[in-house]
């Protein structure tokens, strides 16, 4: 929980600011609980590389992990404080921390990207006069009372950055944030990356061999944490529904959620599709996964805030058939850049795999090519990355 209502002021209180620049070159302090994998993770990179290059002092603070020293390769600094804690005590211990290091680096802008630690984070920000950025980044559930106080931190930014138009419907319904301070910046693909032209044909030889995934069949893939809300159930249970060669990939780790993979595992040979789905765990060549695919399923039966694997497959000029709900309702245009069907349906989802499979192969491609058209226009990380950077000189 929050560390006390004094510590959540509204947004139109006037504080003293004492932060006293001893340079001219603008810092911003990302904030966020761990540098280990993720979304979330990667986007705080995407920014600090883009703040490096604009001139800017990068700084990020967390608890650490695996992404710190590409995070120090791009020349930002990083800041190693217990960020991941959820207690009161240590949210506390964390906002002082912070407003020390505000000080001493004549930090302007605080960015949280989480809730606890964007409750330090506002603490350290009243206390300095800093800037206090958010960027809400999913939809957070209520489930108990005082959860909406606990989630409100993330709308209390001198600007919240909405990462949909999802989110941002919900920002103001929920915390009534007003569009003085609202942003929708959604998150982007680097196009350097996922670029269908940059793969060479081994990377993906290597991976269709190490999966078992043999040349000529079909190949339904829906990368993701296995968890139950991603919905491989889903594409398990359509599966048992589509006849013919097709194989399906579910690609991700099953991390804390083991006994859920062992559920999936029990119900395909249940189904007797031992040979025809697998679950092949973490791909570290993402755009060579992708492009091994014929379709790529989004099966999520929780709204996802934003979804970013349906762009990534879209800029690797893949099929998308992604479920009808959230983000991928922004990002995929039924029929033109893919197609949309109902949450929770294994029979919806089965047919629109289907009729994606019985499509001639220059129908597909031209699908691919729209979807890769229209992220490039709309969701890269490169305008990701300028319309963040773009808050922050507002701020300033």
């Amino acid at each position: 929980m929050p560390p006390g209502r004094d510590a959540a002021p509204s947004h139109h209180e006037t504080v003293h600011r004492t932060v006293t620049p001893r340079t001219t070159t603008p810092a911003v302090l990302q904030i966020v609980p761990s540098l280990v994998s993720g979304g979330v993770e990667r986007g705080t990179l995407e920014i600090a590389e883009a703040q490096v290059a604009a001139g800017m002092r990068a700084f990020v603070a967390s608890a650490g992990g695996p992404l710190v020293p590409a995070l120090e390769a791009l020349g930002a600094r990083h800041v190693t404080l217990p960020l991941d804690t959820k207690s009161p005590p240590g949210i506390w211990r964390n906002a002082a921390a912070l407003a020390e290091l505000v000080r001493a680096e004549a930090i302007g802008v605080l960015h949280a990207r989480s809730r606890a630690p964007a409750w330090s984070a506002l603490l350290a920000a009243r206390r300095t006069g800093a800037r206090f950025v958010t960027t809400y980044h999913g939809t957070y559930n209520e489930g108990f009372p005082g959860k909406r106080l606990y989630n409100s931190v993330m709308a209390r930014g001198d600007r919240v950055i909405a990462i949909s138009r999802f989110i941002a419907d919900l920002v103001r319904q929920r915390h009534g944030v007003g569009e003085d301070r609202l942003r929708i910046i959604p998150r982007g693909v680097d196009e350097r990356v996922f670029d269908p032209s940059r793969v060479f044909p081994a990377r993906v030889a290597a991976l269709r061999a190490a999966w078992g995934a043999p040349e000529g069949r079909p190949v339904v893939m829906l990368p993701g944490r296995v968890t139950r809300w991603k919905g491989q159930g889903v594409l398990v249970e359509a599966m048992a529904r589509l006849p013919g060669e097709a194989i399906a990939l579910l690609v991700g780790d099953a991390g804390a959620k083991a006994a859920f993979r062992e559920e999936l595992v029990a119900r395909i040979a249940a189904l007797g599709l031992g040979d025809r789905v697998r679950l092949v765990g973490h791909a570290e060549d993402v755009p060579a996964a992708l492009l091994l695919a014929d379709v790529v399923v989004h099966a999520s039966t929780d709204a996802e805030a934003f979804g970013r694997t349906v762009i990534e497959a879209q800029a690797m000029e893949r099929c998308v058939v992604a479920s009808d709900l959230g983000g991928p309702t922004e990002t995929v245009e039924h029929g033109v850049t893919g197609w949309r069907v109902r949450p929770g349906d294994p029979m919806a989802l089965a047919a629109a795999i289907g009729r994606v499979l019985a499509m001639p192969a220059e129908a597909r491609a031209a699908i691919g090519a729209q979807a890769r058209a229209a992220v490039l226009a709309g969701y890269t990380t490169a305008r990701m990355q300028a319309a963040t950077l773009a808050v922050y000189r507002e701020v300033l």
